[in-house]
């Protein structure tokens, strides 16, 4: 085989630069940071592991396939970006992480423990009132990919009575207990306590949470965001909560992102926030996981098999 130069953008320790270099012979690693890959080592490689800048991937002289290290694949998803070239994401990677951070966020809105940190800030010792309990909560889940299914099965295994929101229909996992299709979903908001997003970026999803979402969810439910920020207007969300129509809300993503330190959403006591930080590596698996996906794809590359996570590149 004819030696392959792989360039690897993702922060990988000395195990997992043992895991990608057993996949094959005549395989060239160069390994370099994100922040400071250079132009001149993208040009040499015919492999990419990791997010490099979109600008980059377009140029590259020798590229035949991106694997990224996110999910999520909006800026590299474009024919004037990949041309011909293949692109896979790393989904999968990020269910664990993601999830738990979002049903952190649930359970701590429930509990109005981000009112109770607020006061401890001020030095206020006071009571907030009743709270609620995941138990008796129906929670919407939009999205059962990786993430959503993953938080799913939390909810459901703490008694929260789960509807499934899907873009098309797949078997109803045994964790949730409705499972719909996102056209549908109007029929079922007002039974709603709490709606939590991982859908995906996508001209279809843009600004789907906006004026006419917030004013069919159920009177004081929450909504969580922490699959991307453009699928929610924020002006539309600001004002369902200061009207009083949302009891409050808990975002990972925000567009913009980041949010502009003016905003009025950073002042509000309803509000979570979170600086997109529930991906990423915070989570020491979530690194295993991607270089698992890594070092599969690679076998599979290097083999002539289907790869896994094939993104469908968008024309012109």
């Amino acid at each position: 085989m004819q030696e392959k130069t792989i360039l690897t953008v993702i922060p990988v320790n000395a195990r997992h630069r043992e895991l990608l270099e057993k996949c094959g012979q005549n395989l060239n690693f160069i390994y370099a940071d994100p922040e400071t890959v250079t132009q001149e080592q993208v040009d040499q490689a015919q492999i990419i592991l990791g997010n490099v800048p979109p600008e980059m991937v377009k140029k590259a002289k020798k590229l035949e396939w991106l694997q990224l290290n996110s999910a999520g694949f909006d800026a590299y998803g474009k024919a004037e970006i990949m041309g011909d070239r293949i692109l896979t994401s790393c989904s999968g990677a990020y269910g664990q992480a993601v999830s738990e951070h979002m049903f952190a966020m649930l359970l701590a809105m429930q509990k109005k423990l981000h009112l109770y940190r607020d006061d401890q800030k001020d030095h206020k010792w006071g009571d907030k009132g009743a709270v609620t309990s995941i138990s008796d909560t129906t929670v919407m889940v939009m999205g059962l990919g990786d993430i959503g299914k993953h938080f799913a099965r939390m909810a459901h295994s703490l008694g929260a009575y789960v509807i499934g929101i899907k873009r098309t229909y797949i078997p109803c996992p045994e964790y949730v207990d409705e499972l719909h299709l996102q056209e549908d979903i109007q029929g079922f908001l007002p039974k709603a306590d709490a709606v939590v997003s991982f859908l995906p970026s996508s001209q279809e999803n843009k600004g789907f949470f906006g004026k006419e979402f917030f004013a069919q969810m159920k009177p004081g439910s929450l909504f969580l965001n922490g699959g991307r920020g453009d699928t929610v207007s924020t002006e539309d969300l600001y004002h369902a909560l200061k009207e009083g129509r949302l009891g409050g809300a808990a975002l990972d993503v925000t567009d913009p992102e980041p949010l502009p330190e003016d905003h009025p959403l950073w002042d509000m006591p309803q509000v979570f926030l979170t600086p997109h930080v529930s991906g990423g590596y915070h989570l020491s698996v979530t690194l295993d996981n991607v270089v698992d996906i890594c070092v599969d794809n690679l076998y599979r590359y290097l083999k002539g098999v289907k790869l896994r996570n094939l993104v469908e590149i968008s024309g012109e």
